[in-house]
């Protein structure tokens, strides 16, 4: 989601809200009780006696003649208590409550009251029709609800009628907001089926709608709240959260109309409330753009506890005063927050949210002010009860779509980087292995190069000492055996020195070698020799394979001239799909194949070629009968053979 769509969405709810605030209104003054619609009649005037008795008082208690509504902050600021209003009004069976001619009379009557501030007793012609709870503190609230009285027909007198209203209420002095002074709206009297829709619909634009906000702040504050607490670095969340749910506690007086708490301490603590409220809206608009002020965070404390503290040095009869200081202090400091937001660069998204939170704000505090208690006054307190509830429900909606956003994001990027540190992993992996191969390599390499010195060390060490005392024996013995013995073992020194000093062979010279040394050694001792060989044989010969396929044909020559009776013997050479192959065969007596096989336990001369050929990866097989001679045949691989050992 782009960055484009929360902003979009915020405007379409807040048009939403403006457009379903229009027609709020617009219900709320398209049926007014004016003068008398269908039958109803308008009480504005009555006679008023201060008396807190079951009754109306009697003389000598004074009265007085009121004109409906009657506001006790402008007519009697510095009253509180009990006041008796006394009303009339016509009935007449025959013609109806407005004395139409003809008119049928109404199944049954009741009294509309628009506003009664804080609780009341309603007698009809003496009799107590209806009860509004407690008339002693904690007394009710009813200041925010209007009242539908029935009026039963068994007690209606033909003619002139007497509504004897009780109302106990608070003086202006004492209470937080105009709103909830004591006093009195105009009466209506009618049909029951005419004035019942019209409560329903008070009471729902009313108390509805802001109870049906205010449980909602509740479930949301909880929830940001905690989500804020449990995410620190996202702390505009838990003030938001605060904030919500504090907004909630504050209208829980529409949900109580029996609050446990007297009076006094209801409006302490509603005050009290109010200030952990701007608490919590300063530090939102600060924390929501990143801004941290030590000023904020000790001053906004410490104004919560001089609020307390000025209230109960102030006492009960200057808190209304005290309270509109607080206010225009709590309205200054959240607007000097706002504009300190709107200042700060950021999107067109946050300064319109920022910008409507303050327009509810002030709104909600004009319309606290302008309400009165004349029934009126629907609009400034459906403003009051909705406007700042309904703006925090769009701001929270666009702070969980944003967090979610946020979540998503993360998630992305959580996963996205779980993958490259896989990835990384994987390569870093694959990189040490390398590393290791070449670390052995290197190893094998310095060790190869410390093992071909020292070969090369013993080598020259033989050819220089042994060589020369086995060539001086040779020449000086007069032994012929000894001479002859020192001759094959010089000859194998020479080999030997041969494979230590690692030099590779050409196999077309190798075979030249063997050739000559087999071919003279066979005829030597009377047999015919006869050797095969390709002409051309590029391949090189490592020395260790040199060495080890010179020794094989040696052990294999010697087994013939020794047991084999032979006058024959062809010794074929040849390469083929990559391998080198030797092929010794004589026409000698021969060997039984159980001689062959224990002459292999035994570790005779078989053994140890076989053992040869397959240190070089390949074979060597023997192949005899008696009276058939003897072919032994050995393969090398030329990948293997041609390797440097």
């Amino acid at each position: 989601m782009t960055s484009a769509r929360p902003a979009l969405l915020l405007r379409l709810v807040a048009f939403a809200w403006l457009a379903w605030l229009g027609l709020a209104m617009t219900a709320a003054v398209a049926q007014p009780l004016d003068e008398s619609p269908d039958g109803t009649q308008v009480v504005r005037s009555a006679i008023a006696a201060v008396g807190d008795g079951p009754e109306f008082p009697g003389l000598p208690v004074p009265v007085h003649a009121v004109t409906l509504p009657d506001d006790w902050a402008k007519s009697r600021p510095g009253f509180q208590g009990a006041l008796w209003y006394r009303a009339q009004f016509d009935y007449r069976p025959d013609r109806g409550i407005d004395g139409a001619a003809g008119a049928p009379a109404p199944e049954l009557l009741a009294l509309f009251i628009a506003r009664v501030c804080s609780t009341y007793e309603v007698r009809l012609n003496g009799q107590l029709v209806a009860s509004g709870g407690r008339l002693r503190e904690p007394i009710s609230n009813h200041c925010a609800r209007p009242q539908l009285v029935n009026l039963p027909t068994v007690l209606l007198l033909a003619g002139r009628n007497e509504l004897d209203i009780k109302v106990v209420g608070h003086r202006l002095a004492e209470v937080g907001s105009a709103q909830r002074a004591g006093g009195l709206s105009t009466l209506w009297v009618g049909p029951h089926a005419v004035l019942a829709p019209h409560h329903a619909r008070q009471t729902l634009l009313q108390v509805g709608f802001a109870q049906g906000a205010s449980a909602t702040l509740l479930l949301m504050g909880g929830f940001m709240f905690v989500l804020g607490y449990v995410n620190r670095r996202e702390s505009q969340l838990a003030y938001f959260g605060a904030l919500s749910v504090g907004l909630a506690l504050f209208d829980a007086r529409l949900w109580l109309r029996e609050g446990p708490l007297s009076h006094r301490v209801t409006e302490f603590v509603l005050l009290v409330l109010l200030s952990f409220i701007t608490w919590a809206t300063v530090q939102f608009l600060l924390r929501s753009r990143g801004l941290r002020l030590k000023q904020a965070d000790a001053g906004l404390p410490v104004q919560c506890a001089l609020v307390a503290l000025s209230l109960l040095a102030a006492g009960p009869e200057r808190l209304h005063v005290l309270a509109l200081v607080w206010y225009a202090v709590f309205t200054l400091e959240i607007a000097a927050a706002a504009v300190l937001l709107l200042r700060q660069p950021g999107s067109a998204e946050t300064r319109w949210a920022t910008a409507l939170l303050l327009g509810a704000a002030m709104l909600a505090v004009i319309a606290d002010t302008t309400a009165g208690h004349d029934g009126s006054g629907v609009v400034p307190a459906l403003l009051a009860s909705t406007a700042l509830p309904l703006v925090v429900l769009f701001i929270g909606l666009r702070l969980v779509m944003h967090h979610g956003r946020a979540r998503r994001e993360a998630e992305a990027s959580r996963a996205q980087l779980e993958r490259n540190q896989v990835d990384l992993e994987r390569r870093v992996r694959e990189a040490t292995q390398e590393i290791e191969r070449n670390m052995r390599q290197i190893s094998d390499h310095k060790i190869e190069q410390v093992a071909e010195r020292e070969r090369k060390r013993i080598a020259a060490d033989l050819h220089d000492d042994l060589g020369a005392k086995l060539l001086t024996i040779v020449h000086t013995s007069e032994s012929d055996r000894i001479s002859t013995l020192a001759r094959e073992a010089l000859e194998e020194m020479r080999l030997s020195v041969r494979g230590l000093t690692g030099r590779p062979v050409r196999l077309a010279d190798a075979m030249g070698d063997w050739r000559a040394e087999t071919v003279a050694r066979l005829n030597q001792a009377g047999i015919e020799g006869e050797w095969k060989s390709p002409d051309e044989a590029p391949q090189m010969l490592s020395s260790r394979a040199y060495v080890q396929c010179t020794r094989i044909l040696r052990e294999a020559t010697s087994n013939i001239i020794k047991h084999s009776g032979a006058s024959h013997c062809s010794i074929t050479c040849a390469t083929a799909d990559g391998d080198f192959q030797l092929v010794i065969q004589d026409n000698g007596d021969g060997i039984a194949q159980q001689d062959v096989d224990a002459r292999l336990d035994k570790g005779h001369g078989l053994a140890s070629m076989k053992n040869r050929a397959k240190q070089l990866q390949g074979q060597c097989l023997v192949e005899s009968g008696p009276g058939y001679g003897t072919v032994i045949r050995l393969t090398l691989p030329l990948d293997r053979a041609t390797t440097p050992s």
